[in-house]
This record gives structure tokens, C-alpha cells and sequence, in this order.
């Protein structure tokens, strides 16, 4: 593609890495990401993409901004307390990077909904915050054949893992969702703002390694961020033949066991 003066501009850095160059930064500004939640890790992995060049975000959120999401929350400002998540973080994603084009979507996942949204976004970005969600997002896209950056984050801890069609799912790691009420969340056990920053940025690294087809893979891989000790620890992660879901012989072809989920995505 031909690059606008101001294009090639904004681009520079990107164009002058021989890893990316001028097809890669071509390939962002076709690319169409899904960001599910536009809380913690999504603010962060939605600003680096838009900032990225990649062409279409979708982001999913059915919230609206609260005051306690700012200390994290960093698509929003004191004045877009009471607005739409999904509006106030394309008017912010417009303002970084007029190339993108934002995708609000403002809804509550669910097994009725997520396979149309998905249709048109081979890659997806989770910051969802509770279990039920990112089953039904894992799930979702291992059938839709989408790849799946995942991020998780709880008090001073961070995990993050790439799932991709032919490997692990998220199902390899956790077979099933912990009974309700037995894993904190983020509002009953807190988080460190700043840790969405750490995790949503290496979430949005990995997506757009995944878009650009450079460096090693995520997929097989689990990454957990202690920032206390300041240590970062990789865990390979194999394909359970016993894997309801991608396993040698699944019983989950589609989502009709899933029930409803309560996706805050803080």
C-alpha cells in the first residue's frame, strides 16, 4: 500500500525495524483486533494498538465508567465518569490515531452474541476479569479459529498466554471454572494500577507479534508477573489429549452449556 506523508511520519520507528518495515506496518493498518473490556488491560492494550496503526478495534464493553476505575483505567478521565466505556474509549483511540477505526461495541457477552462479534476478528484481545467470560471467549474462539491473547491480573500478580488453533487452549490450563466466590476479584482483593499497564502492554506486544508474524509465540506458553519480586516466570504448557474442549476426543463442539456471564472486564 502507499503511505501518506504523515503516515510515514507517524510510522517511522515502526517502518525502520527490519522485523516490520514498511509490508508490516502495511499489515497493521489491515489488521482488525477485538479488545474485550475497555477496563484495566484493555485501556492499555487498545492505546498501544491504536497507537500501533491497526486498523479496525473493536472494543466490547457493556459498562459505564466509575470513579474507582481511574486509578487503572487509563481510556478514561475524571470527566467521562458516567459514559459508556465503549464511547469514551473511541473518542480517546480517535484522538491518539485518526488512521484506526473503533468499533464500539456496548453489550454483555454472551453464547447468543459472541460468535457474530467475533466473525469479523481473527485476532482477539481478553482483559475480561472474571472466569465465566474468559471460558465463554476461549471457548468462542477456538471454534471461530481465532487466535486469543489472554491477560489476567489480581493484587501484585500477572498472568498472560497466546492460544491459537492446533495448540493449548485456555481449557489445558484450567479444565473448569473455580466454584463461585472462591477466587477474589479485583474490587474484594484490589490491584495495583499500574500492573494493568505492565500486563496490558505485553498483551498488546504479543498481539501484534501475532499479526505481524514475528518473534516466538505465547502459545504453549504461560507467563506470570510477580511485581513485588519483581520476577517474571515462563511455564510451558502442553495440548491435554483429555481437553474437553481441544482434546483428542471434545465434548464442547458449541456454546449451548455456557449460561450468563457478568463481564466488568475492570
Amino acid at each position: 500500500m502507499d503511505f501518506s506523508e504523515d503516515q510515514i511520519r507517524r510510522y517511522a520507528r515502526h517502518i525502520i525495524l527490519p522485523e516490520v518495515g514498511g509490508t508490516g506496518q502495511a499489515r497493521l493498518l489491515n489488521a482488525r483486533v477485538l479488545v474485550i473490556g475497555a477496563g484495566g488491560l484493555g485501556s492499555p492494550v487498545a492505546l498501544y494498538l491504536a497507537a500501533a496503526g491497526v486498523g479496525t478495534i473493536g472494543i466490547v464493553d457493556d459498562d459505564v465508567v466509575d470513579l474507582s476505575n481511574l486509578q487503572r483505567q487509563i481510556l478514561h478521565h475524571t470527566g467521562s465518569v458516567g459514559r459508556a466505556k465503549v464511547a469514551s474509549a473511541a473518542d480517546t483511540l480517535g484522538a491518539i490515531n485518526p488512521d484506526v477505526r473503533v468499533v464500539p461495541i456496548r453489550a454483555r457477552l454472551n453464547k447468543d452474541n459472541i460468535g457474530a462479534i467475533l466473525a469479523d476478528f481473527p485476532v482477539v484481545a481478553d482483559g475480561s476479569d472474571n472466569f465465566a467470560t474468559r471460558f465463554l471467549v476461549n471457548d468462542a474462539c477456538r471454534l471461530a479459529g481465532a487466535t486469543l491473547v489472554s491477560a489476567a491480573i489480581l493484587r501484585f500478580d500477572g498472568q498472560l498466554s497466546t492460544y491459537k488453533p492446533g495448540g493449548p487452549c485456555y481449557r489445558c490450563i484450567y479444565a473448569e471454572a473455580p466454584p463461585e466466590g472462591s477466587v477474589p476479584t479485583c474490587s474484594s482483593a484490589g490491584v495495583l494500577g499500574a500492573i494493568a499497564g505492565t500486563m496490558g502492554s505485553l498483551q498488546a506486544t504479543e498481539v501484534l507479534k501475532e499479526i505481524l508474524g514475528i518473534g516466538e509465540s505465547m502459545a504453549g506458553r504461560l507467563l506470570i508477573y510477580d511485581a513485588l519480586a519483581v520476577t517474571f516466570r515462563t511455564v510451558r504448557v502442553k495440548r491435554d489429549p483429555g481437553c474437553p474442549l481441544c482434546g483428542d476426543h471434545p465434548t464442547i463442539t458449541d456454546l449451548s452449556a455456557h449460561g450468563s456471564t457478568d463481564h466488568a472486564c475492570g
